[in-house]
């Protein structure tokens, strides 16, 4: 059974889709970018680091995860979009911050450009068996 999660802690869906699906015991997590849920602004390339874009986007996938019953330590796999290879040590110095043991497997792939601006895009997976 297909169940759609929403929560107000993180950014509303900014197109036609859901911000997470949960389908058996697997959440799938759409991209989140670093909206601020509460202000809905977003750190901009004058306004934000990509570690500062890094640390929203991953508040926003834990908000998510929460609001399913999943924690980042229930995350299989991310996949990370950022659009400047440059920036893969900083992000990766943020990244570790969240999944500092038995981190999920990742993918990361430089991108042209991300909605809204944004230096950095997170999606993810996650497995708990109910």
């Amino acid at each position: 059974m297909k169940k759609v999660i929403e929560t107000k802690n993180a950014p509303a869906a900014i197109g036609p889709y859901s911000q997470a699906i949960q389908a058996g015991d697997f959440l799938y997590v759409s991209g989140q970018i670093p909206i601020d849920p509460e202000t809905n602004t977003m750190f901009l390339d004058n306004r934000g680091s990509v570690a500062d874009q890094a640390g929203q986007s991953l508040r926003n996938l834990k908000a998510v995860l929460e609001a399913a019953g999943y924690s980042l330590q229930d995350v299989i796999k991310t996949t990370v979009f950022i659009t400047d290879m440059a920036h893969f040590a900083s992000f990766n110095t943020v990244y570790a911050k969240y999944f500092e043991k038995d981190c999920p497997a990742r993918s990361c792939v430089a991108v042209k450009e991300l909605p809204k601006g944004a230096l950095v895009e997170i999606e993810a997976v996650a497995y708990k068996q109910r």
